[in-house]
Parts: C-alpha cells; sequence; structure tokens
C-alpha cells in the first residue's frame, strides 16, 4: 500500500505501474532517446553514476548532519538508519544552506562528467547548471500534507526562461518504492502541455493538487514507480507530472535525493535560480 499526504494510491493495474528503464540497445542513441522522452516525457537511466560516488555523498550528507537527530547515532551514515525523537530544525537549516548546498562536494556531483557531459552531449550544446539545486531528506513514518511532494509539473516554477529544462532527479542511494521516491503520471505532459499551449491555460507556480489518486482518475492514467537503485538518474522534461510518496522504507532509512536542472545556455535563463537553493527564496 502506497500513500501520499494523506492518500492511499489505488494499487490496480489501471491506476499503479512501474517505469520501464531505457533498454541498454539504446543509451547511447540520441535520436533514439529524444523519441523515447518525448512520448513518455521521461528517462529512466539505470546506473548512470557509479553507485560508490552516490554513497559516498549520501555518507558525507548524514554526516554532516550527525548531530540534528536526523539518523541514529553509532549507525553506519551511508545507510541513513533515521532516529527516533525530536529534530534540531534550526541546525538542520544552517548545515544545509550555509554548509552542504552551497559547498564544493555537492558541486562537485551535480556537475561530475557523468551528469554534465552527458547533458551535453544530448543537448548537442553548451549547457547551464540553475544554481538553484534541491536537496530533500524525508525520514521514515513522515506522513500527512506537506510531507510528500504534491503532483506538479517544473515549468510553473521556471516561467522566466526556456521551457526545454531538463530535471534530473538523482535518488542518493538506494530507494525502492517503499521509500518514496519519484513517480510519474503516465502520459501526462501531452496533456499539461495541450493546456498551456491550446487553451493558453498557464498553471500558476503552485502544485496542481495532494491527491494523488484523484488526479490519475479524473485522467484515466496510471502512476508509475520504480525500485530505484544508488547510480540510477531521471531525467524528464518540463510538462510531465511528477510527485513522491511517503517513506514506509522497513529498514527504516531516510530518503535522500536531489533535484538539478540543466539546459542549453544559448536559451533563455530563468534568472531566479541563478542562487542556490534557500528555504527564504520564494520559489
Amino acid at each position: 500500500m502506497f500513500t501520499s499526504n494523506g492518500y492511499t494510491l489505488d494499487d490496480s493495474p489501471a491506476r499503479l505501474g512501474w517505469i520501464e528503464p531505457v533498454p541498454d540497445s539504446i543509451r547511447h542513441d540520441k535520436d533514439a532517446l529524444w523519441t523515447r522522452l518525448r512520448r513518455d516525457g521521461y528517462l529512466y537511466l539505470p546506473q548512470q553514476l557509479d553507485p560508490d560516488l552516490v554513497n559516498s555523498f549520501r555518507e558525507y550528507y548524514f554526516t554532516m548532519l550527525s548531530d540534528t537527530g536526523l539518523v541514529e547515532r553509532g549507525t553506519n551514515p551511508a545507510v541513513g538508519v533515521g532516529a527516533a525523537g525530536e529534530l534540531d530544525r534550526a541546525m538542520i537549516r544552517d548545515v544545509l544552506f550555509n554548509g552542504i548546498v552551497p559547498g564544493q562536494r555537492y558541486e562537485a556531483l551535480t556537475t561530475h562528467p557523468d551528469i554534465k557531459g552527458w547533458f551535453e552531449w544530448f543537448l548537442g550544446d553548451g549547457v547551464h547548471l540553475h544554481k538553484r539545486k534541491i536537496i530533500r531528506h524525508i525520514r521514515p513514518g513522515e506522513s500527512g500534507i506537506g510531507t510528500a511532494t504534491q503532483a506538479h509539473y517544473d515549468l510553473v516554477y521556471l516561467r522566466e526562461g526556456s521551457e526545454r529544462v531538463l530535471s534530473m532527479w538523482i535518488p542518493l542511494g538506494d530507494c525502492p518504492a517503499e521509500q518514496g521516491g519519484l513517480t510519474y503520471l503516465e502520459g501526462s505532459h501531452h496533456w499539461a502541455m495541450a493546456d498551456e499551449r491550446d487553451r493558453g491555460d498557464r498553471r500558476p507556480a503552485a502544485s496542481i493538487t495532494a491527491d494523488l489518486p484523484g488526479l490519475a482518475d479524473k485522467h484515466d492514467s496510471r502512476w508509475l514507480m520504480a525500485n530505484y537503485k544508488a547510480g540510477d538518474v531521471m531525467v524528464h522534461s518540463s510538462y510531465v507530472v511528477h510527485a513522491s510518496t511517503d517513506n514506509v522504507d522497513l529498514q527504516n532509512r531516510v530518503r535522500l535525493s536531489t533535484d538539478i536542472r540543466y539546459q542549453r545556455a544559448s536559451e533563455p535563463i530563468d534568472w531566479r535560480w541563478q542562487e542556490h537553493w534557500n528555504e527564504d527564496d520564494g520559489l
């Protein structure tokens, strides 16, 4: 049973499915990948990154936050076992926004050749990484409105630049479906584009809904999930609707992920995304 923001997802085959990874046979075929991206709105690229690179950053992250009550003392930070009890949220904000987010380790991860180089190859041009990059951690057992990411598509937050921004979502460690990874509403980029282009319906900078099962019913569609492994990445268009589910991991691991955005440097860039992510940035 999967839940999100207080709603239980319908697990019938008509409403819930699994993301198909890009097959090895087309991993290096740019035209085939573009065809797939236009069709599905996303590309699931297993093992795009070295798992050791990802797990090393996971260990660094939880070590930096070891005094905040986020992870269980005496456990391996690379595992990220969630601790019970209260969090020192002020300390988390200080370490996150003043240490981790602007730090060299995060910059090195998000500009790694297997990321930046891939975008340069795929986009066929010089690329720009938006400075505003987001890291999220979700403890097991956290639930209710505002915990999981609500259904949305990224373009509503990037109105001042190109619509052809590509997001990359990176699970920082193994992230089975029970841990609450990213889930996509099948075919949603087609109707999202139609709403904006044909009827001029420009959605405001806000989520569509917290009611994931209701949205799937409305569009007669499925939410698609995956059992992500460290090293896997998702690349998706700015129109595809996505969200996350609650972390109900049986091993009590904290879900950790980051989402970053690349585009062609020659296209309009949203100036509001050119400072480091901060809780007070208004976006």
